[in-house]
């Protein structure tokens, strides 16, 4: 039930004019950006960071400040050259290119070695641009720093700057279940495959920053499941952005087919998250809202990627269900909204 304050403000609003909204490119031209975020993943590697890049940079509720390429765990399968970071730049340009956006904002790449330790951060432009980002005065904007990968770049920057911490918010995809509230599913791998990235680092933010984290472990992330039905119905003939996104994920498919690992038909695009928890926030009394998460102390995170319970922790959201209706839902919508003439 919407508050007296509302309901005053809402009256407000019907009486002004309506304003029509056209199709195609600016068919959303009527929302403006409420948020600031970084986005910073592994775009040289699973194709999942492509189909989050290009829903973010479809989504008009945030104003997108820099995209950042991030590293792989060294000898990663996905790419096992000594420039990851490099080529996720890369990537990510070669999709903006695709989707025809044009951008006034860096694309960067971050370091391409993760952390020596969880006190000693890297070096980069990525770092320098998250401290500089969130020390702006001259926005009241939020701002979210958007991990999809692992967290050299974000606890970097924390560790060079403590008092940025408390300037944004963390969302990261990473992570293994937390037992009592999810089983690992068959099989797992250990440590979690977002956290191996960079042990270091995120023992950086975990133990040792105060930066608030928004994070969805393995069990939330493993729920955006992308049937390949809907693939080819709803993300193929859109244009040559859907081309492309289509390309990259049936490329993957094929090589897996080449040494005889059979995913099935559904494939986890488990970075799609990130836009779920910023640009598809409730209207008013902004929060991800259709998505259910715990508060619960931060764990320590141990050397060997596991979790120790830490009672002087402070609280940290951890998502355990997702509305993932609502985010393939969107995400179709946009990729047809931008293909209409």
């Amino acid at each position: 039930m919407l508050t007296n304050r509302w309901f005053k403000f809402l009256l407000l609003l019907l009486a002004v004019p309506a304003i029509t909204v056209g199709q195609g490119s600016g068919a959303q031209s009527i929302v403006t950006p409420r948020m600031r975020v970084i986005v910073d993943n592994d775009f040289s590697g699973d194709p999942d960071g492509l189909f989050q890049l290009a829903h973010l940079l479809l989504s008009p509720s945030v104003d997108v400040r820099a995209i950042v390429g991030s590293h792989l765990r060294v000898g990663d399968g996905f790419d096992n050259s000594t420039t990851q970071a490099d080529n996720a730049a890369k990537k990510a340009q070669e999709l903006v290119q695709v989707m025809g956006v044009k951008l006034n904002i860096p694309i960067i790449a971050g370091s391409n070695t993760a952390m020596p330790n969880d006190s000693t951060p890297v070096k980069s432009e990525a770092v320098k641009f998250i401290i500089r980002e969130a020390l702006r005065t001259d926005t009241q904007l939020p701002l979210y720093v958007l991990c999809g990968a692992g967290l050299t770049e974000t606890a970097s920057a924390l560790l060079t700057n403590p008092q940025i911490a408390n300037k944004l918010t963390l969302v990261w995809i990473g992570g293994p279940e937390y037992t009592d509230l999810a089983l690992p599913p068959p099989n797992y791998s250990t440590p979690e495959y977002n956290l191996n990235i960079d042990i270091a680092a995120a023992r950086a933010v975990f133990n040792r920053a105060a930066v608030p984290i928004w994070q969805i472990p393995r069990n939330a992330y493993r729920q955006a499941l992308l049937p390949y039905s809907l693939l080819q119905l709803k993300v193929k003939p859109q244009g040559k952005t859907g081309k492309y996104l289509s390309y990259v994920l049936e490329r993957l498919m094929t090589r897996l087919q080449q040494y005889k690992l059979n995913i099935g038909e559904t494939y986890v695009l488990g970075d799609s998250p990130l836009v779920l928890l910023t640009a598809l926030q409730s209207s008013f009394e902004a929060d991800p809202s259709s998505s259910e998460y715990v508060l619960r102390m931060s764990p320590r995170i141990t050397p060997q990627g596991t979790y120790e319970y830490n009672h002087t922790g402070r609280q940290i959201r951890v998502y355990n269900r997702l509305d993932i209706q609502l985010m393939f839902t969107d995400f179709f919508a946009k990729l047809e909204l931008m293909n209409r003439p």
